[in-house]
C-alpha cells in the first residue's frame, strides 16, 4: 500500500512543479520580475538541479540587472548541461552585462570569463545566431590589447550571413558604422533592408543618417517605413528630425499632429513630446504665440521634464 501511495503522489508532484513554474512564466511575461524572483527561489531552493527551474530564475536576476546572481544560476546550468550552447550564451551575457557596470579595471577581470563562454556557445551550436551577434559587438568593442578585432568581429558577422543575410548585413553595417566608414554602413543596411525591410533594418539606417547629421535621408528613410509598415511612430520620427534640424517644418508640423491625433500607449513616445516637437517647429518659424501654446501643454502633460522648461526660456527670448 505504501508504494501504491508513492506511484501516486509522482504525478501530483510533477503537476505541482509545472504549475509552479508556468506561474513564474506569467510572470515574467508580464514584467512582474521581483515576484517572479520570490516564487523561483523558493522552487529553486527545493529543487537544485531543475534546469528550466534555474534558467528562469537567473532570466529573473537579468531583467533586474542582478547580474551576479544571474551569472551564478546559468553558470550552475553550463555545469549541469555542459552541451547546451544557450545556457554558455546566457552566461556569457551575464558576465558581459556585470563587466559594463563595474570599473574598467574590474571588467578587464571578467572579459575573458565573457569570451570564453560565449565561444564556447558558437562552439556547440553552429546556427546560434544570438552568440555570432555577442561576439561580433565584443571584438568589436575591446580594445585590440585585451583581444578586440575587426578581423574577427567580421568572421562571425559572416558567419551569420550565412544563416541569416539579413543578420549578416546588420552585422556588417554595425561593423562599419562602429569603425566611422558610414559609407558601407549605409550599404550593408540599405541591403538589409531589401533583403529583410524589417523596423529594426529602417531603424538602423535611419539612426546612421542622424548620426552622420544626414536629416534629409533619414526623412525619405522613415517615410520609405512608413509605406511599408504603417506604424503611427513614424510621424513622431519624421516631426522629430525637421524639429532638430529646422527642416521641411510643415511637413514636420503634419506629421506631429496626425501623430498626436491617432495616437496610443503602444506607440511608444508619449504625446507630451509630439507637442514639444510641435513647440520646437514654431519656433523655428518664429512663431511665438503657437510655440508657447505647445510647450505649455508639454509642461502641463510631464511638468518634471527639464528639457521642457529650457525650451520654453529660449521661446520666451523671441
Amino acid at each position: 500500500m505504501k508504494y501504491l501511495y508513492i506511484f501516486l503522489l509522482v504525478p501530483i508532484l510533477s503537476f505541482g512543479q509545472a504549475s509552479t513554474l508556468n506561474n513564474a512564466k506569467t510572470l515574467l511575461d508580464a514584467k512582474k520580475f521581483e515576484k517572479a524572483e520570490q516564487l523561483l527561489s523558493t522552487y529553486v531552493k527545493a529543487h537544485q538541479n531543475d534546469k528550466e527551474g534555474l534558467e528562469l530564475l537567473g532570466d529573473a536576476y537579468g531583467h533586474q540587472k542582478k547580474w551576479d546572481e544571474a551569472a551564478t544560476h546559468y553558470k550552475k546550468l553550463t555545469k549541469l548541461e555542459s552541451s547546451n550552447a544557450n545556457f554558455h550564451y546566457k552566461y556569457g551575457g551575464a558576465l558581459g552585462m556585470k563587466a559594463l557596470s563595474v570599473s574598467k579595471i574590474k571588467a578587464l577581470g571578467i572579459i575573458g570569463d565573457v569570451k570564453s563562454a560565449f565561444l564556447k556557445a558558437a562552439e556547440l551550436d553552429p546556427k546560434h545566431i544570438d552568440t555570432r551577434w555577442a561576439l561580433v559587438e565584443l571584438y568589436m568593442q575591446l580594445p585590440g590589447i585585451i583581444g578586440g578585432s575587426k578581423s574577427k568581429s567580421l568572421k562571425y558577422a559572416k558567419e551569420l550571413e550565412a544563416l541569416s543575410k539579413v543578420d549578416g548585413y546588420l552585422a556588417k553595417g554595425y561593423i562599419y558604422e562602429y569603425d566611422d566608414e558610414p559609407e558601407l554602413a549605409e550599404k550593408y543596411y540599405k541591403l538589409a533592408i531589401n533583403v529583410g525591410g524589417s523596423l529594426t533594418c529602417y531603424d538602423k539606417l535611419t539612426k546612421l543618417y542622424e548620426k552622420e547629421n544626414q536629416p534629409e535621408k533619414a526623412i525619405a528613410n522613415l517615410e520609405s517605413s512608413g509605406k511599408k509598415h504603417q506604424r503611427n511612430a513614424m510621424h513622431y520620427q519624421i516631426g522629430k528630425v525637421c524639429a532638430e534640424y529646422n527642416i521641411q517644418l510643415d511637413k514636420g508640423r503634419n506629421c506631429l499632429l496626425t501623430y498626436i491625433e491617432n495616437y496610443s500607449e503602444k506607440d511608444g513616445v508619449p504625446k507630451a513630446w509630439a507637442y514639444y516637437r510641435l513647440a520646437q517647429i514654431y519656433k523655428n518659424k518664429g512663431q511665438k504665440k503657437e510655440a508657447l501654446k505647445w510647450i505649455d501643454k508639454a509642461m502641463v502633460s510631464l511638468p518634471k521634464i527639464k528639457v521642457f522648461k529650457k525650451e520654453k526660456q529660449k521661446i520666451q527670448k523671441l
